[in-house]
Parts: C-alpha cells; sequence; structure tokens
C-alpha cells in the first residue's frame, strides 16, 4: 500500500474513533461564563459523561426523546444540559447553546424559593457557592490589596448599594479567607434585600404526578406548558388556562429539575429559564481536561 493511502486511512479512521467516541460516550464543552467559579472557571474545558444519566439519542427532531439506561440526576450534580429557553425555540433541543449547572432540586422535591427565584434553606451546600456583600466605598483600596494577596483575580464589582457602598460577590471560602485578613479593618455585610425574604414552595414536577398551581407558581408553571409540554397555555391573573379552560393542577410528561450557579450575579439558571426538563440533560461533568489554572488539569469536578 503506498504511504499516502496508509496516512489517509489513519486520519479517516483517527476521525472516526474521535466521532463514535463523542456520540456514544463523552463529550466536552468550555465554560461560556463565571456563574460556575470557584468551581469550574470561564474557558474551562470538562469532559461529560453522556451515561451518566443514560444515553440520549440524538436527532430528538427525527426520533423524539429518547435515553438509553436511564438513571437518577442527583443532589448536588453538576450537570450539562442544553439551553431551556433558546431565542429561537425553533432549533431542535440537541442542536442549542449548552449550559453547565449544579442541581439543588430532583423530581418531587419541594423547594423553598423567594422573589427572585434563590432557594433558602436547601440542603445542598458547596464552598464554592457565592453570596453578594457590600462594603464601604473608601475601604476598596484596602478590598484591592486583600484579593491580590489571595489571588482572588477576574472579581469585579457587582453594583452599589443605595448609601454608595459597592458590592461584590464572593464564595463562602473566598469571604472566610477575605475576612481573616482584613482582621475588622472593613466590615463585609451579607446584602439580602428585604423584599426577597420571603420565601414559598414549588415542588419540582415529576412525570406522571399533578403539581397543584398557586399564585406563586402560576407565571412559572404556565411557561412551562407552553415551553416544553407543547401546549396552549395562557395567564389571566394568577389564573392558568390550558385549551381556554382554567386550570388548578397539572400532570408533567416528563420529569425536571431545579439548576443553579455559584454566582447570585449571574442568573443564566434556572432563576432565568425556570425547570430544567430531563429531555434537555446531556450528562455529567467529569473532570477538567482544559485548566485555567497550574494543578487543574483532569480534576474531578464536585
Amino acid at each position: 500500500m503506498k504511504p499516502w493511502l496508509t496516512y489517509i486511512r489513519v486520519i479517516v479512521i483517527a476521525v472516526l474513533a474521535v466521532i463514535i467516541v463523542r456520540t456514544l460516550f463523552v463529550t466536552s464543552c468550555f465554560i461560556p461564563s463565571s456563574g460556575m467559579e470557584n468551581t469550574l472557571y470561564r474557558g474551562e474545558g470538562v469532559l461529560v459523561g453522556k451515561w451518566s444519566y443514560g444515553w440520549r439519542v440524538p436527532l430528538q427532531s427525527v426520533f423524539g426523546y429518547k435515553r438509553l439506561l436511564p438513571s437518577e440526576v442527583r443532589q448536588g450534580d453538576i450537570v450539562v444540559f442544553n439551553n431551556p429557553m433558546p431565542a429561537d425555540t425553533s432549533l431542535s433541543i440537541d442542536r442549542r447553546e449548552l449550559y453547565i449547572s449544579r442541581c439543588i432540586g430532583t423530581p418531587g422535591d419541594t423547594l423553598m424559593l423567594n422573589n427572585q427565584l434563590i432557594a433558602e434553606g436547601t440542603d445542598v451546600f458547596s464552598p464554592d457557592t457565592k453570596a453578594l456583600y457590600s462594603y464601604p466605598a473608601d475601604s476598596e483600596e484596602v478590598m484591592d490589596s486583600v484579593l491580590h494577596s489571595l489571588g482572588i483575580t477576574d472579581n469585579q464589582l457587582a453594583g452599589y448599594t443605595p448609601e454608595g457602598n459597592y458590592i461584590r460577590s464572593f464564595s463562602y471560602y473566598e469571604h472566610y479567607l477575605i475576612t481573616q485578613r482584613l482582621d475588622r479593618k472593613v466590615k463585609l455585610v451579607p446584602l439580602y434585600p428585604e423584599n426577597s425574604r420571603k420565601a414559598y414552595p414549588f415542588v419540582v414536577p415529576q412525570k406522571g404526578i399533578p403539581v397543584k398551581i398557586y399564585p406563586w407558581n402560576a407565571a412559572l408553571i404556565g411557561n412551562m406548558i407552553t415551553l416544553h409540554e407543547k401546549r396552549n397555555a395562557s395567564m389571566k391573573g394568577d389564573t392558568v388556562f390550558v385549551n381556554g379552560k382554567p386550570v388548578k393542577e397539572y400532570t408533567f410528561s416528563q420529569d425536571y429539575y431545579w439548576m443553579v450557579s455559584n454566582d447570585p450575579v449571574n442568573i443564566n439558571d434556572s432563576r432565568l429559564f425556570g425547570f430544567v426538563p430531563e429531555s434537555h440533560i446531556i450528562g455529567k461533568a467529569l473532570r477538567i481536561w482544559y485548566p485555567s489554572k497550574k494543578g487543574r488539569f483532569m480534576k474531578k469536578i464536585q
């Protein structure tokens, strides 16, 4: 066999092997935003296990949604899924952009969500979960010095309080390190708007189980029925109408999940697009193959 034919054969076999692996076993995605810091950083490449929750059959527009050997998504898993609320809803689910978030609500769970759809009192805890803090504007120089000494970079101001104080988001672990360095020189105050403290129960929809509709979840349920259940739903006040008839409960055709990012400022998660349907889930984020920092190559994601 001629050498150039051998090279072509090797290249074709390699390309086919990559296609088979990416289609059947493991795929890859890059972190598009800072929403999962400090667990995952913007620009990092992660490996996604396609069999973590069962293999999702491709070409949903042709074959519909099917999953081989399905298994449960667990609370605390970092999950890769397709955008549940794209600008172009005509796109097939498996052709939509990818999002990555931590699952804190599984089918049948009841979450207490406040007016900003932030979960209150969840048992799912990560030291990388971020919260908002304020501090005096005249302490900015001290704060910058402390952040620099701790190697905390790319942490921009998130806003200002009505009193003119600065607002930043820090993980629980970062907050601990910063307060140790500040040694009471600057007081970090947790930012909890009074109008967001009242929480209401939200049931995560489970396939075949009716979900009651209340004033606080009506808009969320109505949007889900239209977007994901593909039925004609509308809202009048706090009442959901399906096919022109008012409904007090709705039985969903698939399981749903509540996904959140680590950062309260970055809302590319369920606070923006609501519950994530099972049909949109690709798999579990496993390891970092393209790190942004030393010592993170092939680090297990958890």
